[in-house]
């Protein structure tokens, strides 16, 4: 099975909202069901059903940008989910309204996903101020879903003021995951060797707050010399972008050691952040980042939607696998003749 609910709305089941305003009423207060279908919703690709999509989007704009955004991202077996379910507890104890966006890996093969998330997070998901919404990555790079993004604003018009979004890991496009979170934290373990080795420098340089996670006994020792060694690589890396004092955590999401106190220093930074004007810059930077990625996606799929467009497509790429066409030149020639289109 290719995707997430691809039909969204099965034979026999409810039906779906007619009107903008019925959808925003769903969001607001039908509760976790109301949101959960709006969120399907963003995910489907019938034409009929994305342009509500958009509208429910753009309706929901006066409830933006009033959440604290904190991303969770690190190297296989770092365990994310467990950690999250141990800050995330901490938070709802905070009365914090949470929305946890966990993304899971499509397979590359058959496009699935095991979606297992809201599984692992058992204790998490059972709280009433908790929602959490497990989607596949559908090979979208950074780690996170295709429509991270737009979730994130429906959960913010829904009145969750805190989200959480859990990468599937540290990914071939780290910059996806910074343009989406007000706090990046990066986790690492202790024991895995060399503990730079599978971390790329890129995370490191935009990671807001690096934890290393599964530090209880027997591990202590390794993880002190895991902060220490993380310590000393800070100190070559640039200044963090928005005068951020980067520090590296000691934690253990199994028994709850360190839990409190990397919470707290989260929300300090964010706090620290809005005193100092960089939250405002980075909220703009990452919708203007948000924009051109809409714009390459959005003109991507009108111009593969195209008949001819699409057949002159699949006659380069025949071209590029017999080695008869460079790629990049194939790419040119496609701009060319689609520019030539929009000038008609």
């Amino acid at each position: 099975m290719k995707g997430i609910n691809p039909d969204f709305q099965r034979p026999g089941g409810p039906s779906l909202p007619n009107s903008v305003a019925d959808w925003m009423n769903a969001i607001q207060k039908q509760g976790i069901s109301g949101l959960s279908r709006a969120l399907s919703l963003l995910e489907n690709k019938k034409p009929e059903l994305r342009k509500m999509a958009m509208q429910v989007l753009q309706a929901s704009m006066p409830f933006a940008g009033k959440s604290q955004r904190i991303a969770i991202t690190g190297i296989p077996g770092a365990g994310k989910s467990t950690f999250i379910e141990a800050i995330g507890s901490y938070f709802a104890s905070k009365n914090y309204r949470i929305a946890i966006l966990a993304i899971d890996p499509s397979s590359r093969r058959s496009g699935g996903s095991i979606l297992g998330d809201k599984t692992r997070m058992e204790n998490l998901s059972k709280l009433p101020n908790v929602f959490i919404r497990p989607s596949a990555s559908d090979g979208t790079l950074g780690g996170v879903a295709s429509h991270t993004r737009e979730a994130i604003y429906l959960c913010e018009a829904a009145g969750y003021n805190l989200i959480l979004i859990e990468t599937v890991g540290v990914g071939q496009s780290e910059v996806e995951v910074h343009s989406m979170a007000d706090a990046l934290v990066l986790l690492t373990i202790p024991g895995a060797g060399d503990e730079l080795q599978g971390i790329k420098r890129g995370i490191m340089e935009m990671a807001d707050c690096i934890v290393v996670n599964k530090s209880e006994p027997p591990n202590q020792e390794r993880a002190f010399q895991a902060a220490r060694d993380l310590k000393n690589a800070l100190h070559v890396f640039p200044p963090h972008p928005y005068g951020l004092d980067v520090q590296v955590k000691m934690a253990s999401a199994q028994t709850g050691m360190g839990i409190v106190e990397c919470a707290d220093y989260i929300l300090e930074l964010i706090a620290q952040a809005k005193s100092q004007g960089t939250f405002e810059k980075r909220r703009i930077e990452q919708t203007q980042y948000w924009l051109k990625e809409a714009l390459n996606q959005t003109v991507m799929q009108g111009i593969m939607n195209s008949k001819q467009a699409s057949e002159h497509w699949k006659e380069l790429n025949l071209k590029v696998e017999k080695g008869e066409l460079n790629p990049f030149v194939a790419a040119q020639l496609f701009w060319e003749e689609v520019q030539g289109k929009f000038k008609q």
